[in-house]
């Protein structure tokens, strides 16, 4: 329970810290929390779901408040906390880092991704991921671009909209169920004819969270203008929960509805795939190609997600946490070399290798491993979900496969256009230390998951295996 209620403790104490040792002290917190995480992880059981809060007794609206974490979960939580101390390193030089509302507002967001990854019940579930928006959109308010607001606006309106078809989904289930606990949840038998409209109502909240095509509207204008540390947090881990709610929540729980929509969210998914990577090869600015690329990445991770299979599964999971680091270290070079040209527009740009070879280095290396080349964990995950998505449909497959070749071309046309060429400026500062080991982290675990995906695989395979398992028997609980 250390884990859950820890960054609320440190979100509430960052709020009273003097300016001065804000920076410090975030920095610090978010360590402690990843440790704590590590220190959980080195003893864990994949194979035994373990409860942080039991609770058998149901209050009278049948919320149980259990905890707990598989496999899954716990992947879940570690990529949560990692990603919270890779974006207080990444934002340690930067102003917001010295205020202490910017601070606490980041952990109190992490202590909702961590319930959001814990809860064992419905409603639990809901709160923690409304949670999660409350910081996250206070922190792109106070701290973005003032033309953002707008953009602010329609991603809170979008996600709200979302979140409230999600709540009446699980509330329906109220009518076939004495509780909202998870276990109770997968096995009530709820009539065939309100099946649909409970998976739907899951899907339209995470659609709209992932983004999936066409619900994508928001995330360009919002990741463009948000400060660096919130576009971060919105593409690395904030729309993790919605694929960890499809995969936990949404299928397993409304498993004989798979069928009617899993034709129409794998197309929806491929069509995301070439719409985002045509977008991102014609788009100049710089952190909307890589928002355009998000896109695109997450349209595969959706539709192997969809197929629902071991391979696809497996492909989703670790292209998940891939995608985690690549988003991390994208926009932090995109921030980069905007904070070093003074705009974000690709035609202004152009030789910032040679001004700051540190940056033309690690930016390079981000590339490549952005681009899934083998002995990275990308290229493990986009073979599994290929692979998967071929299985299920060769067209679409074939058409998901594009995702290579495009991918290719829209990031290495980003980093030429940036960092190759004539200098366009007089000089640049070259990066920082904390900037030097946030990629470094980046590449390092990357490239470890690449050779050795087992360490991720076998903590998660149990999980997925008992899903798998589970739900065979789902559509005979059906009346």
């Amino acid at each position: 329970m250390e884990l859950i209620l820890l960054p609320l403790i440190l979100g509430l104490a960052s709020f009273f810290i003097p300016s001065r040792w804000s920076r410090t002290s975030a920095l610090l917190f978010s360590l402690v929390s990843l440790v704590a995480v590590i220190i959980k992880l080195s003893s864990f059981e994949p194979d035994v779901k373990e409860y942080f809060l039991n609770n058998s007794a149901t209050n009278a609206l049948g919320i149980t408040f259990n905890m707990a974490v598989d496999g899954l979960g716990m992947l879940m939580l570690t990529l949560s906390n990692l990603v919270i101390f890779l974006v207080a390193l990444a934002n340690y030089n930067r102003d917001e880092s010295s205020k202490p509302v910017f601070n606490g507002l980041l952990f109190l967001m992490q202590f909702g991704l961590n319930g959001v990854f814990a809860a064992e019940d419905g409603v639990l579930f809901y709160m923690f991921w409304e949670l999660t928006l409350i910081p996250v959109f206070l922190m792109l308010y106070w701290f973005g671009a003032k033309e953002n607001q707008k953009n602010l606006l329609t991603f809170f309106l979008y996600t709200l909209f979302g979140s409230l078809f999600m709540l009446l989904a699980i509330l329906a289930w109220s009518a076939y169920t004495p509780s909202f606990d998870y276990s109770k949840l997968m096995f009530a038998a709820v009539p065939s004819k309100y099946v649909c409209w409970i998976f739907s109502g899951f899907l339209l909240a995470f659609a709209v969270k992932i983004p999936l095509f066409p619900f994508h509207s928001w995330q360009p204008p919002t990741y463009s203008t948000a400060p660096m540390a919130g576009t971060m947090l919105l593409s690395a881990i904030m729309l993790k929960m919605a694929l960890f709610g499809m995969i936990k929540w949404m299928i397993p729980l409304s498993y004989s509805a798979l069928k009617f929509w899993q034709l129409p969210v794998i197309i929806l998914g491929v069509v995301g795939i070439v719409y985002g990577a045509v977008i991102a090869l014609r788009e100049n600015n710089l952190r909307k190609v890589f928002a355009f690329a998000s896109i695109s990445h997450l349209g595969l991770i959706t539709a192997g997600i969809m197929v629902f299979s071991m391979d696809s599964l497996m492909g989703s999971v670790v292209q998940m946490v891939n995608h985690s680091l690549i988003a991390i270290g994208l926009f932090l070079c995109a921030d980069i070399a905007v904070q070093r040209f003074g705009t974000s527009d690709l035609q202004a740009m152009g030789g910032l290798a040679k001004l700051a070879p540190r940056f033309g280095f690690w930016f390079g290396v981000t590339v490549l491993v952005a681009l899934s080349v083998p002995l990275t964990a990308g290229f493990i995950g986009e073979f599994l979900l290929i692979k998967a998505v071929y299985d299920y449909h060769a067209v679409l497959g074939i058409i998901a496969s594009l995702t290579l070749v495009l991918g290719a071309v829209y990031m290495i046309r980003s980093y030429q256009m940036s960092s190759m060429g004539a200098p366009k400026i007089a000089s640049a500062n070259d990066l920082a230390w904390n900037e030097i080991a946030v990629l470094a982290i980046i590449a390092v675990l990357a490239v470890f998951l690449g050779i050795y995906p087992n360490a991720l695989l076998e903590l998660v395979k149990p999980s997925v295996q008992y899903l798998l398992e589970t739900v065979k028997d789902a559509p005979n609980l059906i009346n």
